[in-house]
């Protein structure tokens, strides 16, 4: 199996480096690696740290001038990547590399086409997966914690699927699966397209369980509720009824 991991990146250079060294440092049984970065025109020296990784055997980067959104910065990878699998891989720290093994089990065995690590599958976080303190961000958090539990509802709903994390970064797919697909989606409304896209045309998506730990604004979160969050609502409904 070749897995394709797909890394968008932009002002992350707090955390790029220790994410692309943990991606580096994976070993996979019986899977080899492709790691395609989009350096989206970062103003903070990520871009002189992506530079230290170009020549790595297996890693190709695609420089922007300037950022076009994730979902842009997706797109980018998507029509480079080569892999069977695809993965696409924040480099916030947020989710752990360490879960790969568990979330390819299911493309090894042949039992799936399409898995989601899901933050809600863990006993221990459930829906409550963002806690932060202060007053503010607390609140903030579960505002954002909720949001994603009714979109992720309101998802179910109209695509008759069975999530409980649809907002989750960790999408896994069999590449060929976007053949004859035209993602449009340039910022983080571009998570819904793909998963409302594969669910259409009848592919099941199996969720295995995933750490998460979640940063603040303050860290440099750069998901805004309430700018994104009527992004999303419109992609949900949408790419049901309309391409």
């Amino acid at each position: 199996m070749k897995l394709s991991i797909i890394v968008p990146i932009f002002n992350e250079a707090a955390t790029a480096a220790t994410l692309l060294d943990q991606i580096m440092a994976l070993s996979l049984d019986g899977v080899e690696k492709e790691i395609v970065i989009i350096e989206s025109g970062s103003t903070d020296g990520t871009t002189e740290i992506v530079r230290r990784y170009e020549e790595r055997p297996g890693v190709s980067v695609i420089y922007e001038d300037k950022p076009r959104g994730k979902g842009a910065a997706v797109r980018r990878g998507l029509a480079k990547v080569t892999g069977d699998v695809v993965v696409i891989q924040d480099a916030d720290l947020e989710y752990s590399v360490s879960d790969y093994p568990r979330l390819l089990e299911p493309f090894k065995r042949g039992e799936a086409d399409i898995v989601f690590g899901s933050r809600g599958l863990d006993p221990r976080q459930r829906w409550q997966y963002r806690q932060f303190r202060g007053l503010w961000e607390r609140l903030y958090g579960l505002v954002v914690n909720w949001g994603g539990l009714f979109y992720t509802h309101l998802f179910n709903l109209l695509y008759g699927t069975n999530l409980t994390d649809g907002a989750t970064m960790f999408k896994l797919f069999r590449r060929p699966l976007l053949e004859g697909i035209t993602l449009r989606s340039d910022v983080f409304d571009y998570d819904w397209e793909l998963q409302g896209k594969l669910a259409k045309r009848g592919y099941k998506i199996v969720e295995m369980p995933v750490s998460y730990k979640a940063r603040s604004r303050a860290e440099g979160k750069k998901v805004r509720f309430w700018r994104d969050g009527w992004r999303v609502l419109v992609a949900i409904v949408r790419y049901r009824f309309f391409d």
